[in-house]
């Protein structure tokens, strides 16, 4: 499914992922995955969050997917409306966005700054939003618009919580398979 030429970058959310989530098993199982390095994990900015996003991508080959989760998403989407130069957008083939965390919501961390509003502009490159039913930090409702604004593809997997190592995912491959099938010429 995913070969040693692809180039996908990690975007964990608050507080980083630990050992069982999923997006840490990803970068262990496979080659070219790159968890990028936010400046504060405990204290999430959206500036310096797509800085970093910015800087990872310009340093990215084309065609370079992009594998969010939580405030890993907004980072996306906020990078992608006003921070992402012409030439790293088009670098980017894809992105799985994973658990999409509303910034009005009464879970969201305090210690996150910069997030809202969300963009609802439409991502220059394809993607898929990823949503639990039973999600303490965004509901489906919320997820569903966005992806609606942000011409992704939509998928509700049922109440998985907030879709980490606590959801019993594991290596997930249902996930890499809808990250591949992000982009042109793409299998999943």
């Amino acid at each position: 499914m995913t070969t040693s030429e692809t180039r996908v970058l990690v975007l964990p959310g608050y507080m980083d992922s630990g050992p069982g989530h999923w997006q840490t098993r990803w970068e262990a199982a496979h080659a070219g995955f790159t968890r990028v390095r936010m400046p504060d994990w405990m204290r999430p900015d959206c500036e310096a969050w797509c800085a970093a996003l910015e800087a990872a991508v310009a340093n990215a080959p084309a065609g370079v997917r992009l594998a969010a989760h939580s405030l890993g998403c907004l980072t996306v989407a906020h990078w992608a409306a006003r921070h992402a130069s012409d030439a790293t957008r088009e670098k980017v083939a894809g992105a799985l966005l994973v658990a999409l965390p509303d910034p009005h919501g009464p879970e969201f961390p305090r210690e996150a700054t910069g997030f809202e509003p969300v963009p609802l502009a439409a991502l220059p490159f394809a993607s898929v939003v990823v949503s639990s039913r039973d999600d303490p930090y965004g509901g489906a409702a919320f997820s569903r618009r966005c992806a609606q604004a942000w011409g992704s593809r939509w998928i509700d997997i049922g109440a998985r919580g907030h879709i980490n190592a606590e959801s019993g995912l594991d290596d997930w491959p249902q996930g890499v398979a809808w990250l591949m099938s992000t982009g042109k010429g793409c299998a999943g």
